[in-house]
Order: structure tokens, then C-alpha cells, then sequence
């Protein structure tokens, strides 16, 4: 089964996301793809959806950020544009508040394992609203670096009114925030499509696999398991993991018990909930800097032989 693309489109509240999508929707329509869009907005209606053409499908997430209240929503979303259309790619873009890494750790639900892959996060940045970064709140400017820090692509939007000196001094500031990410100019978010969209990868193994393209820094790894796994040696692998892993999520059966369980951790806590259904055992870790053949060795060693 061909993996459907997807793309986070992040930035802060009139960073020109809409205008965005709109330059990215109408270069893909003009390769024959085949697109969907799942906008999120904070209110009890859209406003923004009339910017989608009548003929891209369009799921519509209101009255909160994917990160906190509708999470759940965007899953049934993502499944419900799998089962009802053949895609080649689908744009989520986020509220202005949204965190970026609570978007993409959305979309790397285990369900999905095998039917989508995240190409990225690209992060469009309004450069009046950068320089004048100082008179946000405490919790705005965090945000607002944040979605800078974690983006693969920076778009650096309304350059236009700028000099020369003060272009070079915010291309100094975004970069010294994050090296590893690709920074373009723009005015009127218009971006060639090739700019955006990284060039396929070479086949990726079927069994463990980064289930993120590799030109993401922030990474995710997903791991099958073949077995019931040692209690005792999962919270033993838990306890001594990096803390560049930030969060896991999937189904597991233990050796002790025929049930599969729902396993969800994050800042420490490991939360078990109990299945009704026999789930295929799949676990998706998300972080930074991770090591997959260390993961696929500490794991594989956390299994119960059958034999």
C-alpha cells in the first residue's frame, strides 16, 4: 500500500498560513496530484476554509488546537480521508497556537503506522511580527520560538519591507536557533513546490522503520513486536532511555496477560490502558537524535521467546 504524504504547516496567528496553502494547493493541482487539507481553528466556525477550492477534499477541526482538545478528532479525520479517497498528500495547518511537535505527535498514531508518512514541518514566520517578538507575552514568544526550533523548513514571510541589514540579522537569529532546518525568504508565502517537498528516499525497510522522512530532526521510530513482551524488562527499558525520548504510544501484550494494552508515555509518566480488541503490537517512539539500531536491539531483547 502507497504511504500518503503529510505535511504540518505551522506558524503564528497572520503569518500568512492560508495564503500558504493556497500557493502549495494550486502547484500540486497543476501536477495532476491528488490533495486533501485538514484545517484546525480555535472558534466555533471557519473562516479560512472558503480558501479551499470546492474540489480538494477538506476536513475541518473548530473549537481547538490539535494539541490538546481534538487530538482524537484528527485521528478519526486522517482515517476517514484514508478510507474515503485515494491521496497522494495531505496539508494539516494548524492554528497559530498550536506547538508544532503536539501536531506531528497527532499524526503518528500507530493506526497509521503503515499508511502515512510525515514529511515535515514547515513553519512560516510573519519578520515583523519576529523583530517585534519582544512585545508578546512570555508564553507567546516561547511558542513562537518554538515553532521555529522544531521546523524542518522556515519560511521567513513579508521580507519585503525589510533592509538588507535587518534580513541578515533575522536569517543570524533563526539559524542560530535551528541549524538543521532549511530557511527561505518570502514574500507573499509563495514558495516553489520543489523548495518544500524533499526528493524520495530510497526504500526503507519493511519491518522497524523511521516512519519520518530522514530529513526531519525530530524523529520518530516505529517498532513491531513479534512476541509478548517482559513486564519487568519494558519498565527496566524505560527507566534507563534517553531523555531525548519525549514520548511513546502504541500496543503491547504482555507475557503475563492475553490482553493488549494501550501504552502512552510522555515527560516520565507510563500509562497502560487496557484494549478490547486483540491491536497489532506496535509502538511509535518520538524524539530527538534517535538511535534505531540501539532501540531495535534494547526492544527486541524486551520480547518473551515463543519458541
Amino acid at each position: 500500500m502507497k504511504k500518503v504524504d503529510v505535511y504540518i504547516l505551522s506558524g503564528f496567528l497572520g503569518a500568512g498560513k492560508t495564503t500558504l496553502l493556497q500557493n502549495i494547493l494550486t502547484q500540486e493541482h497543476q501536477k495532476n496530484r491528488k490533495i486533501a487539507v485538514i484545517m484546525n481553528e480555535l472558534g466555533e466556525t471557519s473562516i479560512d476554509s472558503d480558501a479551499v477550492s470546492k474540489d480538494t477534499p477538506l476536513k475541518e477541526l473548530l473549537n481547538g488546537c490539535v494539541c490538546c482538545t481534538i487530538q482524537g478528532q484528527l485521528e478519526v479525520q486522517l482515517n476517514q480521508m484514508l478510507h474515503e479517497y485515494e491521496l497522494d498528500a495531505i496539508y494539516i495547518e494548524t492554528t497559530g497556537v498550536a506547538h508544532p511537535i503536539e501536531v506531528l505527535d497527532a499524526c503518528l498514531s500507530p493506526l497509521f503506522a503503515e499508511k502515512l508518512d510525515v514529511k515535515g514541518i514547515i513553519t512560516l514566520v510573519d519578520a515583523k511580527r519576529w523583530q517585534d517578538q519582544e512585545k508578546l507575552s512570555i508564553q507567546l514568544r516561547k511558542l513562537l520560538i518554538e515553532q521555529v526550533t522544531h521546523a524542518d523548513i522556515v519560511l521567513l514571510n513579508k521580507t519585503d519591507s525589510l533592509s538588507e541589514n535587518e534580513k541578515a540579522k533575522l536569517v543570524a537569529e533563526i539559524q542560530g536557533l535551528n541549524p538543521n532546518g532549511k530557511l527561505y525568504m518570502t514574500e507573499h508565502a509563495k514558495i516553489p513546490l520543489s523548495s518544500i517537498q524533499p526528493k524520495q528516499l530510497g526504500e526503507k525497510k519493511h519491518h522497524e522503520q523511521s516512519h519520518v522522512s530522514k530529513n526531519l530532526h525530530v524523529r520518530s521510530y516505529v517498532h513491531t513486536f513479534t512476541n509478548p513482551i517482559d513486564l519487568d524488562q519494558f519498565e527496566k527499558f524505560l527507566r534507563e532511555m534517553p531523555d531525548t525520548i519525549y514520548r511513546i504510544k502504541g500496543y503491547i501484550t504482555f507475557s503475563h496477560s492475553t490482553e493488549s494494552f494501550l501504552f502512552q508515555y510522555s515527560y516520565g509518566m507510563p500509562l497502560y490502558m487496557k484494549e478490547q480488541i486483540k491491536r497489532k503490537q506496535t509502538l511509535v517512539f518520538i524524539g530527538e537524535n534517535l538511535d534505531h539500531e540501539t532501540l531495535k536491539q534494547q526492544l527486541a531483547a524486551v520480547e518473551i521467546a515463543t519458541n
